[in-house]
């Protein structure tokens, strides 16, 4: 079976003359009665009956149309995808540490997507897409911050943050009873020191400022060993593992997310960055920071939706 033949079949169903069908596809009208013969053995049914003054839909004809009807119509909004995608310049996608573990499959019928190879800070990134460097990122950035870049946001994924010990115990541990770092370096860590801030604030932990860079890394697990009390990890630090001499402890009252964002311009208007955002925007589903006990930055868009 051919999808021309399924065309083939639609357009004398809608038809129901051979000679009117075989105008409508440009083709020839014994051409036309041949394909359907042949779908007709393909399928092990009769479609059509057939005589020198009527055509009519057989019962099975009849059962088949809807679903023929369907191919055809994927297959001209298949073509169409790909016209647009053809024609449409790639949509340039900045990120920091993570992107949707389902991009390709969310972004391939609808756009061109050019993911850029040099990743850096939130708050370089949110910058990169105000300038026209980037057309959309995936980054953190305070609600005030992307207002003030002329940026819209919304919240596409997060990370549940928990704290590292020095220590045996692997239980719970109260967010106000953790340390939170923050470093001198603002080049690299402004987003991340914002955030620490905001949270010391929201649930009572305690603020460490460090000079050497140890919000991740080896440096990390270092401060970590000198601290008195279990340290929050930062999101950006998740795929290193933890030495075997540390431990996880998860934070609880509140359970604290790093929330990631998807960030483009308040007046991009181009249809491929849009369709872009609303592919990765649509069937976020259940993120995990809208449960009583969930502590996100104030102004956090707690729900992915339509951008318009």
């Amino acid at each position: 079976m051919e999808l021309r033949q399924v065309r083939y079949l639609v357009a004398v169903a809608e038809e129901l003359n051979f000679s009117r069908a075989a105008k409508r596809l440009l083709i020839a009208g014994p051409s036309l009665s041949q394909q359907i013969k042949a779908l007709e053995r393909d399928l092990g049914v009769r479609l059509f009956d057939r005589d020198r003054r009527s055509v009519s839909l057989t019962p099975a004809g009849a059962a088949l149309l809807p679903y023929a009807r369907d191919l055809v119509e994927r297959s001209d909004d298949l073509k169409r995808r790909a016209v647009r995608l053809s024609e449409s310049d790639p949509v340039r996608l900045g990120y920091v540490t993570w992107l949707p573990a389902d991009l390709p499959t969310r972004t391939a019928a609808a756009v061109r997507l050019l993911l850029d190879v040099w990743t850096g800070p939130s708050h370089t990134q949110a910058d990169r897409v105000a300038d026209g460097s980037l057309d959309l990122a995936v980054c953190w950035v305070r609600t005030e911050d992307v207002k003030r870049r002329g940026l819209h946001a919304r919240t596409i994924g997060a990370h549940w943050l928990y704290a590292v010990a020095a220590d045996t115990d692997t239980g719970e541990i109260p967010a106000r009873d953790t340390v939170i770092l923050v470093d001198d370096d603002t080049t690299s860590w402004s987003s991340w020191n914002a955030y620490a801030e905001e949270l010391a604030r929201g649930t009572g932990a305690r603020v460490v400022g460090i000079s050497d860079g140890g919000i991740t890394g080896p440096a990390f697990f270092d401060h970590v060993r000198r601290s008195s009390r279990p340290v929050i990890y930062a999101p950006m630090g998740h795929s290193t593992p933890l030495p075997r001499d540390l431990v996880r402890r998860p934070v609880v009252t509140p359970e604290i997310y790093w929330t990631w964002l998807l960030v483009w311009r308040a007046n991009e208007d181009r249809p491929a960055v849009l369709a872009a955002v609303d592919a990765l925007c649509e069937g976020v589903g259940d993120i995990g920071i809208h449960s009583s006990d969930a502590w996100v930055p104030e102004g956090t868009d707690t729900g992915a939706r339509h951008h318009r």
